[in-house]
């Protein structure tokens, strides 16, 4: 068990997180879409089994992600999908389960990822995803996605059945929306700002048009099936990884680990300056 928890807990060697390309947005896009149709097609089939399998997927993806102590495409997406399903699930349990409306639960979980960011920039001095290369700040990384996953469940829904919008009119409002960050960090937005509201922002956009694609008619969908649609978007998340797998093109450039700067800054005071990480 020591030896478990040893592994489990060794601190990374190189940044856990990929470059931020066109390619990681379409993925992330695509993840949200699977999470989404997924969570639904495991409710639908059974809810207590469905649950299971939901926590068991995302068990699995985060002790493999936390086990590897350098970014490694298949592990990070694969707990990225785990999230999207899982988070999924517990944000419908909530308005399904406990009747709370989504728009409560949106607020609930805008309050929740505000309170993470707090948390991580009071104990790091940074959001930037840049500065994943210790095992707590990792943490806090991946604690964020979870919450803005569950938050983009909740908005979207909240968008298309409670304010009347229909799923594909919700996706394109969120398509819309999702412009609006990057057209301000193009034009000097602060950029750890302006990749959280987009991250953020894909989840309701991958979700409402799958959603779309999957739903029956009489609810604005065009009946493809909840299976069918998770079926396809893992298939597309599989190649899209595999490609990044064999080219690396997703690798960051090097960058000392935190823990590595703690080391070489109680040797050489004077160099620990320029191994800070961007804020």
């Amino acid at each position: 068990m020591s030896g478990f928890i040893s592994r489990f807990s060794r601190e990374p060697v190189a940044a856990k997180v990929p470059e931020i390309t066109a390619l990681f947005w379409l993925i992330k896009l695509l993840t949200t879409a699977g999470g989404e149709a997924t969570s639904d097609f495991l409710g639908n089939y059974n809810v207590v089994i469905g649950a299971g399998v939901e926590i068991g997927v995302f068990a699995v993806a985060l002790w493999w992600q936390f086990r590897t102590r350098r970014y490694f495409a298949p592990a990070y997406w694969s707990l990225a999908f785990a999230i999207a399903i899982f988070g999924t699930g517990v944000s419908d349990t909530m308005h399904l389960a406990f009747g709370i409306p989504y728009a409560g639960t949106t607020l609930l979980w805008a309050i929740v990822l505000g309170v993470v960011f707090w948390q991580w920039n009071r104990s790091e001095g940074t959001l930037s995803i840049h500065s994943i290369t210790a095992r707590r700040r990792e943490g806090y990384y991946w604690a964020t996605v979870f919450a803005t996953f569950a938050l983009g469940t909740a908005l979207g829904d909240f968008s298309a059945t409670a304010l009347n919008l229909g799923y594909l009119a919700s996706g394109i409002t969120f398509g819309v929306l999702i412009l609006v960050p990057l057209v301000a960090w193009r034009l000097g937005l602060n950029s750890v700002l302006a990749f959280w509201s987009g991250y953020v922002l894909t989840r309701p956009l991958g979700a409402s048009f799958a959603d779309y694609v999957s739903k029956p008619r009489n609810i604005s969908g065009i009946n493809f099936g909840d299976g069918p649609t998770a079926g396809a978007a893992l298939l597309a998340v599989a190649v899209l990884v595999a490609y990044l797998t064999l080219t690396r093109r997703d690798i960051h450039a090097s960058r000392p680990p935190l823990a590595l700067q703690q080391d070489v800054s109680t040797v050489v005071p004077e160099r620990a300056a320029a191994l800070e990480p961007d804020a």
